[in-house]
């Protein structure tokens, strides 16, 4: 059944900034820190944050300080050839189709992340490893070639081709063992 625009917007917490670069949780009536609303993400929250003078939604602008906030702490997640391409997106005449670009490889990401988990318990069919790799090296060259020009069959490639395929082999092996 699928909710109601009205319902949708009642799970969404409103979290306002204020000046004093203080946040506060009209759903807990709390403030709270960038590392809650990390928290909050990691755990399918939902939220929008809200400058508290203004009404502006400024979401997007908290989410990217929590995302710089981990990356100084040396969880580091983003590699820095990303970061230089990602830049250089910026003004480019393909830069309105990044973000869509970048949110169905998450989302592709993501799927098969829990597809690996649901393998790894026993919970797939025969053979779901194989076509998930082949998913994923389709989806990786798709994006080094989005973002990295002449991107392609280097030998530095092949090496972790075979490094992939021999790390597969040994989780069908795994799971072989396991049935």
């Amino acid at each position: 059944m699928a909710k109601s625009k009205a319902a949708a917007d009642n799970d969404v917490v409103t979290i306002k900034k204020y000046a004093n670069r203080r946040l506060y949780d009209t759903e807990r009536s709390c403030y709270i820190t960038l590392e809650d609303l990390g928290a909050m993400v990691r755990d399918g929250r939902e939220f929008r944050v809200v400058d508290a003078k203004s009404g502006e939604d400024i979401t997007h602008n908290v989410l990217t300080q929590i995302i710089m906030d981990e990356e100084t702490r040396g969880e580091t997640l983003l590699p820095v050839n990303f970061l230089r391409h990602l830049i250089g997106m910026y003004g480019d005449k393909m830069q309105s189709m990044v973000p869509q670009y970048l949110e169905a490889s998450m989302t592709a990401f993501r799927k098969n992340q829990q597809d690996v988990r649901s393998a790894l318990e026993g919970a797939l069919g025969s053979n779901p490893l194989a076509e998930m790799t082949r998913r994923n090296m389709e989806m990786f060259q798709q994006a080094a070639g989005a973002f990295i020009p002449g991107a392609g069959g280097s030998k530095a490639k092949d090496a972790e081709i075979a490094a992939l395929k021999a790390e597969i082999a040994e989780l069908k092996s795994e799971l072989a063992k396991k049935k």
